[in-house]
């Protein structure tokens, strides 16, 4: 009788456990129907929604046309950066790539749904123009930018060479608009500047993130390394470029460690990059210049070299962009650019609308100087030594004669027109001090 009980306790239990079995296979099979009929259903819509309009909108459209316009607003919908990319827009794309083109030389970028420019690329027309970081674009040549998308009005900027602009921006501290004349010019970009800053302080300038940055900084590196005492290294108005530049800019002087790491919704997007010892060139101390047009590929610079406690963060906050976007073609000529994922510093902090704040908060402008006139020095008394100071004269000459050519250094009179690049300076000379160098 027990023997029975338990016989019949067993098939109770088996049958029961095949019985969930199967109602969860049920459930699986249920819950993949009704996603497949959703995703019928939807389908079914947007076909019933493009059949109407075709036949029945008041201007005669094309499918081909009706697709793309749906592609784009679909596109334009996900996320400022992502956008389905027609035949023209394919090609410009693949122009720009090059690297020379024909524009103003701006970045721009969408903030707050306004078209904002991230940055002027240093010596082109925008940039001689007047056009600065931060500023809003509300019309281009009298066509107003509200509901417009970023590559609509890359595409009204770009023109031929010669051609000319009109811009009105709105900026901060400007109580109207204001109109801004530019003449379209070929772009070509040169990433990397360097100087020399009293003798022992190499300063870096990266205007963008193109493939030859990380190249470029270690021949300068390694070229003056017997002076150098200090670098400072000028990100402001970078709008980003490569990340495997950025991820070997940051290699440079940090010798292990997490450099960045992507996040994104498949496993084979999550990505983490690195340092190694064997490409670090330099431990001198470092100095790093950003304001709000250094975006993308510099926050990560910037970001990561804060985070390993490497430099010094001098400047205004960084823009804010901390996503990855790819471009994936759909047919030869037209492609999309999505966003598959978000960069994250070395500390796990993100940078997409935050941004990089500096260590040292320094706005831009120049250093209020003046001369006091009625100040007495050694050299107005009688007694001066009028013979010693003809020597340190006339060796100061020589010096001066001796030097590099004035195009490669930055002097007092320039420092004092920059006051950020004056901070950095300052604070770069007060770390090497400490460091004994």
């Amino acid at each position: 009788m027990k023997n029975k009980r338990f016989i019949t306790l067993g098939f109770l239990t088996t049958a029961l456990s095949i019985g969930l079995l199967f109602s969860s296979t049920l459930t699986a099979d249920n819950s993949v129907k009704n996603t497949e009929a959703t995703r019928l259903e939807a389908l079914a819509k947007f076909s019933k929604v493009i059949s109407i309009v075709e036949q029945y909108n008041v201007d005669d459209i094309s499918i081909e046309e009706l697709m793309d316009k749906a592609l784009d607003g679909m596109m334009k919908n996900l996320d400022a950066h992502s956008n389905f990319l027609s035949q023209k827009d394919y090609k410009r794309l693949q122009v720009q790539t090059n690297g020379e083109f024909g524009g103003l030389g701006i970045t721009v970028g969408m903030k707050n749904g306004a078209l904002t420019v991230i940055s002027p690329i240093d010596g082109t027309p925008a940039d001689k123009a007047g056009l600065k970081a931060g500023d809003i674009i509300l019309k281009i040549d009298k066509k107003s930018t509200i509901g417009m998308t970023i590559d609509e009005a890359v595409s009204l900027m770009r023109g031929k060479v010669g051609d000319p602009i009109d811009v009105a921006i709105v900026r901060k501290g400007e109580l109207k608009p204001l109109a801004i004349h530019i003449v379209r010019g070929i772009i070509t970009i040169e990433s990397v500047h360097t100087k020399l800053i009293n003798d022992d302080t190499l300063y870096i300038r990266v205007a963008s993130f193109d493939k030859k940055v990380a190249s470029d900084v270690t021949e300068a590196i390694n070229k003056h390394r017997a002076t150098t005492k200090g670098i400072i290294l000028d990100l402001r108005n970078n709008p980003g470029g490569l990340l495997d530049q950025a991820v070997d800019l940051v290699d440079i002087f940090v010798d292990e460690g997490k450099i960045v790491s992507q996040k994104g919704r498949k496993e084979s997007d999550n990505k983490t990059y690195s340092a190694t010892q064997r490409k670090t060139l330099t431990k001198v101390p470092l100095v790093v210049l950003i304001n709000s047009g250094s975006a993308s590929a510099s926050e990560i610079v910037s970001g990561a070299l804060q985070d390993h406690k490497r430099c010094v963060l001098v400047g205004q906050k960084t823009f804010g962009k901390g996503s990855v976007q790819v471009v994936l073609p759909i047919t030869k000529d037209e492609a999309i650019k999505l966003t598959i994922a978000r960069y994250y510093l070395p500390s796990g902090r993100t940078i997409q609308a935050v941004g990089v704040t500096p260590d040292i908060y320094v706005l831009p402008g120049e250093v209020k100087t003046y001369e006091n006139e009625f100040a007495i020095k050694e050299a107005d008394l009688k007694q001066h030594l009028e013979e010693e100071l003809q020597k340190v004269d006339s060796n100061t000459t020589d010096t001066k004669a001796d030097t590099q050519d004035k195009k490669d250094i930055i002097t007092p009179e320039m420092l004092n027109k920059d006051i950020q690049l004056k901070s950095g300076v300052d604070i770069l000379k007060a770390l090497i001090i400490t460091q004994g160098k």
